[in-house]
């Protein structure tokens, strides 16, 4: 008896110190593809030493999002929660940050895509490197992508534009390990509600890089088309809108010096492109809205507690 009591202790003071994280996954009508990633991210927690626990965001899905999980023995608890109105994916993840850090004891969140291109394999280095970097907050950089060579150009032209413009490297998306710390930096930057990764890199510029490689979609097409490539670069860059202004005068004053002996309706379309730029950065910024962010936890329908 006093062996056991001894042992039981010790479990105790085990957890006490294990290190709790949170998943945090958006969806949109995907209930095949969030399914089969629960079962990946159970059996890859399987040999990690943490506390493990999931919470998905359910974007006002036209379709049933609850499936039959068999296999949840690694996972320490699972929600889902449902809300009220279409918000769209980068709100989704900043209402789902306001709810763990008010609801929830944490130590990192790990936000997360549910169709698979965010590895779950992969959740195991950002617990073992959080272990060795303390308070710092942890993003995936992308090492290689499965997309086609076309989408691969158009992503780094995305990544170049967003350098010239802003002055900041971003080559990271939603897939992170934020501390603690960071979420409530990010909860008081209105830039959140409208762009997740421009918004990190505003609050944190101190950030540690894993290794990253974008997996394959469990089912379906990829979902991040042209268009909405070109709308999430135009986020970021809208969140340093101040820093594009300024750079853009620089820009529009040296290349009118430039072509003014050779002006023509061709040499004028770049900065026509540029004011078109101008204008829908000024449109994506008017999404940043601290008022809607603040009180985003009241589009919650309910709650689903799978386990």
């Amino acid at each position: 008896e006093i062996g056991v009591r001894l042992v039981g202790s010790e479990m105790c003071i085990r957890d006490r110190f294990m290190k709790k994280y949170t998943i945090l996954i958006p969806i949109y009508n995907d209930r095949e593809s969030l399914t089969k990633l629960i079962e990946n991210i159970n059996e890859e927690l399987n040999s990690v030493n943490a506390e493990v626990s999931i919470l998905v965001i359910n974007d006002a899905s036209s379709q049933q999002i609850v499936d039959t999980y068999s296999n949840l023995e690694n996972i320490r608890s699972f929600e889902i929660i449902n809300m009220k109105q279409n918000r769209g994916h980068a709100r989704c993840i900043a209402s789902g940050l306001k709810y763990i850090f008010e609801k929830k004891e944490f130590d990192y969140v790990i936000p997360m895509d549910g169709d698979g291109e965010d590895r779950p394999e992969e959740i195991k280095n950002f617990i073992e490197l959080s272990e060795q970097v303390g308070e710092q907050s942890i993003v995936g950089e992308r090492v290689k992508r499965s997309e086609g060579l076309l989408f691969q150009i158009c992503y780094k032209f995305h990544k170049f534009l967003t350098l010239a413009f802003t002055g900041q490297s971003i080559k990271f998306g939603n897939f992170t390990c934020l501390s603690k710390s960071t979420i409530e930096k990010m909860l008081k930057e209105k830039a959140t509600w409208s762009s997740f990764s421009g918004s990190l890199r505003k609050v944190e510029k101190d950030l540690v890089s894993s290794p990253s490689i974008r997996g394959a979609r469990y089912f379906g097409p990829s979902q991040m088309s042209f268009f909405n490539l070109l709308k999430h670069s135009l986020s970021i860059i809208s969140v340093y809108r101040k820093t594009v202004l300024i750079r853009s005068a620089l820009f529009i004053v040296f290349y009118i010096l430039l072509i003014k002996s050779n002006a023509s309706v061709i040499t004028s379309l770049p900065l026509v492109l540029l004011l078109i730029m101008i204008y829908s950065i000024s449109s994506l910024a008017l999404r940043e809205n601290i008022e809607e962010f603040n009180n985003s936890l009241t589009n919650i329908h309910d709650i689903d507690k799978i386990k």
